[in-house]
């Protein structure tokens, strides 16, 4: 790349406008700080007893364990706990909560949950007391569960129970960077630090775990910048995806925010057993699902479990970025034979939405 000089090694602010890369010394008026986030290794009883993967040295592996056991019933644990499990391994998954992926709604949780217990994972909810222990060649776990065995025994631990940001040794405080308890960086709208003159994007800010949000994130410093166009992060809508087949394509707020809010809202909701492109693959679990605002028929968000669901989603995030009527994509005219032309016969489908519970 011209004009672009790569140092290799270990940065930390000496002042507000000088880094330090091992015996040189850097100084800008701009500085942008991207540095990632890592897997977060809790404290757990036993843990220092036994090996462990983490979602990083996990893509280094190049064997197949026997049983993998893998504690965290989110994203990371259900995308390899799914793919191992097709290699060949036994895998029980450990989730300390009621249900898997809790950021969800129950009616995703459980869908997702039969989904993989149908490819044969063990999973054990409510594993309110996690701990570990070695038993010869075995990785015992220890789990406090209303049902099922006291210990999982397997031969591979994977934890996969969140991230943590890489900024402990940075000299952030030199610099007057502010971090808040969680340990990310403090941006505003535009991802401007506590210190004028740095920003910090990506994972480190704590404003989305995501390439694609960290992308996001360029865009908008660039912007701001470059374009003096006036991006935000707030303006952006969270939109993401469960890599786990059928995918999980998500858009804006559940159906479980929008009741918090106590607004008056509708939802559709197909199942993709009816839907004509999945009956065809052979690929009928999962479901469509969205969620209306009944006053200014703005779509609130929306989840597509099912096959291709991580593509269909952006028709949907597009209408909501545009702040369109439902009826936009309603009265569209989508082509035949996709998962995409049941979208508009969903929409005719709406009901009121109950309220909170």
């Amino acid at each position: 790349m011209d004009n672009c000089t790569v140092y290799q090694g270990h940065a930390r602010f000496d002042s507000p406008r000088a880094v330090r890369v091992g015996a040189d010394m850097l100084t800008a008026e701009r500085i942008f700080v991207n540095v990632g986030g890592r897997a977060a290794v809790p404290q757990m009883p036993g843990l220092e007893e036994v090996e462990y993967l983490t979602n990083s040295s996990m893509m280094e592996v190049d064997f197949l364990p026997r049983h993998l056991i893998i504690v965290g019933g989110s994203y990371v644990g259900l995308e390899f706990g799914q793919m191992f499990r097709r290699f060949g391994s036994e895998v029980t998954i450990i989730e300390m909560g009621e249900r898997l992926i809790q950021r969800e709604d129950e009616d995703v949780s459980s869908a997702v949950k039969e989904i993989l217990e149908l490819e044969g994972i063990n999973i054990r909810l409510n594993a309110t007391c996690i701990g570990f222990a070695k038993r010869d060649q075995e990785i015992i776990a220890r789990v406090d569960c209303a049902t099922g065995a006291p210990e999982v025994s397997g031969t591979h631990l994977l934890l996969a129970v969140g991230r943590r940001p890489n900024t402990d040794d940075l000299g952030l405080e030199r610099a007057g960077v502010a971090v808040d308890e969680r340990g990310y960086i403090v941006v505003d709208d535009q991802l401007r630090t506590s210190s004028p003159g740095i920003w910090a994007l990506g994972d480190c800010n704590g404003k989305g775990a995501f390439t694609h949000t960290s992308f996001n994130d360029g865009e908008i410093v660039a912007a701001n910048l470059v374009d003096r166009d006036s991006r935000r992060v707030s303006d952006r809508i969270p939109a993401y995806a469960l890599y786990i087949d059928p995918p999980l394509g998500r858009a804006g707020l559940t159906e479980a925010d929008v009741r918090k809010t106590g607004r008056s809202a509708l939802v559709g909701k197909r199942p993709m057993t009816r839907v004509g492109r999945a009956v065809e693959k052979g690929e009928t679990q999962g479901f469509m699902k969205i969620v209306v605002d009944a006053k200014t028929d703005e779509i609130l968000g929306a989840a597509i479990l099912g096959t291709g669901g991580d593509e269909v989603i952006h028709s949907i995030l597009d209408v909501m970025y545009a702040k369109a009527p439902y009826t936009v994509i309603r009265r569209a005219m989508h082509i035949h034979p996709t998962v995409s032309e049941l979208i508009p016969t969903m929409l005719g489908e709406l009901r009121p939405l109950a309220g909170p519970s």
